[in-house]
């Protein structure tokens, strides 16, 4: 499947650019999330870039007929209506595996937000380690995978670093993208 995602998607004209960083573990940011093609993205770039990822979904995709392959793909189901304990869970799988990228899509939705959820950088800073950026830019047709994050940043450096790389990604719907900015920032 990520490869027939990928082969379709370079047929649509859509570029992969930039490197996975050299780590063993890692939290990868996937925004904007505007979009059901999405997915077919996300497989495309893993087949690209040569991933194994897993990532948090929400937990009715986990259902008969499909959860089975979510799951084999890497998914780990999230109930959203439950906030309690999934950074607990996630650290868990961080430390019972060797090389871990999870895939975190922050606004939490496909539909605009007016700001991100902290999920990943809780889960990153718990675990101990770099965000990495990835961006969708719908109107050049482009994914793009960033650099690794330092480890240790203060919250709103990491945000600043992380609007500078998402500026001009407008996601496949860019009416739905969603500012980049955490609750209890100023609003840009």
């Amino acid at each position: 499947m990520k490869w027939l995602s990928y082969r379709v998607c370079r047929a649509l004209g859509w570029r992969f650019e930039g490197t996975l960083p050299d780590v063993p573990k890692m939290v990868i940011v996937g925004a904007p999330h505007t979009s059901n093609w999405d997915f077919f993205l996300f497989l495309a770039a893993l087949h690209h870039f040569d991933m194994k990822v897993r990532y948090l979904g929400k937990h009715t995709l986990f259902r008969w007929p499909f959860g089975g392959l979510f799951r084999r793909w890497g998914g780990i189901p999230v109930d959203r209506r439950r906030a309690t304990g999934v950074v607990d869970q996630v650290k868990e799988a961080f430390d019972a595996a060797t090389h871990m990228i999870l895939v975190v899509a922050p606004e939490g939705t496909r539909s605009a937000a007016t700001m991100w959820k902290s999920g990943f950088l809780e889960i990153a800073e718990r675990v101990g380690v770099p965000v990495v950026p990835a961006g969708v830019d719908g109107v050049n047709k482009v994914v793009t995978m960033g650099p690794a994050q330092p480890l240790g940043l203060e919250r709103h450096a990491l945000m600043d670093r992380l609007r500078a790389f998402y500026e001009g990604k407008t996601g496949v719907r860019p009416a739905m993208a969603s500012p980049v900015r955490l609750g209890g920032e100023p609003r840009s």
